[in-house]
């Protein structure tokens, strides 16, 4: 498998070519719809690889604290059921509509959100799909560099993480980051 390391404060930063549901990370982060009852994509595959759990813990969540649905660029946390990965950590990115609708901001606020959730549920180890660039159009170049920028940036501050993974579906999206990671680190 072709990957790629970097070394931002304490914390090793990968980009692998891969398949989410298959990481032994402490968490992984599902790119969900603000519904939390599964979609397509990253959202599907999570929810079908690691059953139903996940979806009753979503279910619970949407009763007892989020009856509108999980706002964009928030995150909450689940247990991973079948998955390898103990936790998921769901969150949502933006919509792509050009970028003039503070679509940056968001997907920063997605990545930030979800570890400062992992943070506070003591993970040490998370992984990442390329939030908003599957069926919400975001195109993968500018959403390399705000998410690398942004794990970057927590990362400087924050010691309590060993390592983020971005598992990148498409050996294209992979190149995408390893140069995205050249320019942001």
């Amino acid at each position: 498998m072709k990957e790629y390391k970097l070394q931002i404060g304490r914390a090793t930063v990968r980009l692998v070519r891969g398949d989410i549901t298959e990481m032994e990370t402490d968490a992984i982060v599902n790119a969900a719809n603000s519904s939390l009852m599964g979609g397509g994509g990253v959202d599907e595959a999570i929810h079908r690889k690691g059953g139903p759990k996940i979806l009753e813990e979503c279910k619970k969540i949407r009763t007892a604290q989020l009856p509108a649905g999980l706002p964009t660029g928030k995150a909450v946390i689940t247990s991973a059921g079948n998955l390898k990965a103990k936790h998921v950590i769901h969150t949502v990115g933006p919509v792509w509509h050009g970028g003039k609708h503070g679509e940056p901001k968001l997907l920063a606020q997605a990545y930030l959100n979800s570890l400062q959730t992992a943070v506070a549920n003591g993970v040490k180890t998370v992984a990442f799909p390329s939030i908003s660039t599957g069926a919400y159009g975001y195109p993968v170049e500018d959403a390399s560099r705000i998410a690398l920028k942004a794990v970057k940036d927590f990362l400087k501050k924050e010691i309590k993480l060993d390592e983020v993974v971005f598992v990148l579906f498409s050996e294209c999206d992979l190149k995408v980051y390893a140069d995205a990671a050249k320019e942001t680190v």
